[in-house]
């Protein structure tokens, strides 16, 4: 039995292949930005918020990191309609995308403040360092730093999470795979492009993240 591969058929389509890349990058971006707030948020709440905040974030964050992303993006895409709220599917990736990665970095955000020297932050106390000031420029930085090379592991997965967004016709780069088979039926073709895409994209936003966090976020030391 012979083969007849034919990935020129599937190049061909590359506009769609180049929206794709764009737009999973663009999701991968805002939600990256958004998540890791989110999630330092969080941990803030869960290791110095107030008391009476911390069982909703706690909930907030075991909801999440025990569900399956696809249910999240489906349950705010087709289940918020029915409250009245309607988003489109960018706004739905991006809010399902941004509120998953919050849930799951604020573990390790926290992981990463909870391994921080006590006399650390003793010392900020005796500068006359208010408790905000203290977590934001003594506590926060160091713990980022320990804690950088597993949250870019997390928005890689994220990222890659993001191809179940084509199920509610996001144009990310799963769904301009789906559609280019849908056109010449070269599946195996396409989705083998798709494939070899997204290792690309893992390895260098991966090689991207780590080098923005040593030269921008740590001063260039290395975590």
């Amino acid at each position: 039995m012979v083969i007849d591969l034919d990935f020129a058929a599937v190049l061909r389509e590359w506009p769609l292949l180049l929206t794709g890349v764009a737009w999973t990058l663009g999701l991968t971006a805002v939600s990256a930005v958004l998540g890791v707030l989110l999630g330092i948020a969080c941990a803030w709440v869960r290791t110095q918020g107030p008391r009476w905040s911390r069982p909703a974030v706690a909930a907030y964050v075991e909801l999440i990191r025990n569900t399956p992303f696809i249910v999240q993006l489906f349950f705010i895409f087709f289940g918020l309609p029915a409250l009245g709220l309607r988003l489109s599917p960018e706004w739905s990736s991006v809010i399902a995308m941004v509120i998953n990665l919050g849930a799951y970095s604020a573990e390790i955000v926290r992981a990463g403040i909870q391994s921080t020297p006590w006399g650390q932050i003793e010392a900020a106390v005796s500068l006359a360092l208010s408790r905000w000031q203290t977590f934001v420029w003594v506590v926060l930085p160091p713990a980022l730093q320990r804690v950088w090379p597993a949250l870019v592991s997390q928005i890689i997965i994220v990222m890659l999470g993001s191809a179940v967004c084509g199920q509610i016709s996001t144009e990310e780069l799963s769904f301009a795979a789906n559609l280019i088979q849908s056109r010449n039926f070269r599946a195996f073709e396409a989705f083998m492009v798709a494939t070899a895409i997204y290792l690309v994209l893992s390895i260098a936003t991966r090689a991207t993240l780590n080098g923005l966090g040593r030269r921008f976020l740590f001063g260039g030391r290395r975590g």
